[in-house]
């Protein structure tokens, strides 16, 4: 049975994916192709139900709950660190209403914690690998930072005007929850419970043989050497990854309360799990 996992072109999903690309577990009637896609282009083909397995970001579950359900490994949280707001000059992070800011989709978790925290901006959709460019040009005021660049971004000559992840934490006491792993409802409750311990086992062989995996996802690391690329890979691939545990579900369902509360997405969610 073929089984189509999107995922983004990232060290970190590399790492979390590494076991199942690289066929070191048996998956029994299951074989499993991989597509990578940025993820607000994985955001969008949700929509569609295009693929069986795919990453995406929370701001998007609302929307494509109906086709997928959570499975409950494969988050990717931000704990006291996360997505930023970075510009060429230093400013006061109340100064952001009102700003040209460059964002990497407007389906992604990073632009909705922006929208719960200042509501009042105007969005440039750039795509998330040329937003620092964007930022240096001057073609913005600032910009929305995901994956690496949350690490690298100083190396660019650029300031941080707000961690995100840290601000949800000294907000909520939580982490923050940026994405996660869903399945499509129309392959039934078996195949789904065999998919996800498969996906769970994948990025537990990671974990435990993580040499070997960082290995694999430096060629996806966009030009990081293996010391950040390994430190950028524990922020995201770690414990809670393969388990939400009762404090990241908790943080799912209070991001999608916040979210229908501050009128960003249509319709209050419960965030659902195959169990």
């Amino acid at each position: 049975m073929d089984i189509r996992i999107a995922h983004s072109p990232d060290s970190d999903d590399a790492f979390m994916f590494f076991a199942l690309a690289k066929d070191k577990l048996p998956t029994g009637k299951f074989r499993f192709h991989h597509t990578l896609e940025d993820i607000e282009t994985l955001n969008r083909k949700a929509l569609e139900g295009v693929f069986e397995v795919t990453a995406i970001s929370f701001h998007a579950y609302p929307y494509v709950e109906d086709k997928y359900i959570l499975l409950p490994s494969g988050a990717s949280m931000g704990d006291g660190y996360g997505p930023m707001v970075v510009s060429r000059e230093p400013f006061g992070r109340n100064e952001l209403r009102g700003k040209r800011i460059a964002v990497p989709g407007t389906m992604t978790s990073a632009y909705l914690v922006l929208k719960l925290f200042q509501p009042d901006f105007e969005a440039v959709v750039v795509p998330f690998d040329r937003i620092m460019d964007a930022v240096k040009r001057g073609d913005v005021d600032a910009g929305l930072l995901i994956h690496e660049g949350q690490l690298t971004y100083a190396d660019e000559g650029l300031c941080m005007i707000v961690d995100f992840g840290l601000w949800w934490r000294e907000t909520t006491g939580l982490p923050l929850p940026l994405g996660g792993n869903v399945i499509r409802r129309d392959l039934g409750m078996e195949d789904i419970r065999e998919i996800s311990r498969l996906l769970k086992a994948s990025i537990k062989y990671s974990l435990d043989n993580r040499r070997e995996a960082l290995e694999y996802a430096l060629e996806f690391a966009r030009d990081l050497d293996a010391a950040t690329a390994d430190r950028f890979i524990g922020m995201y691939v770690n414990e809670r990854t393969l388990d939400y545990g009762g404090e990241g579900r908790k943080a799912v369902q209070l991001f999608m309360d916040k979210a229908y509360e501050a009128g960003v997405i249509p319709k209050p969610v419960k965030a659902e799990f195959a169990e």
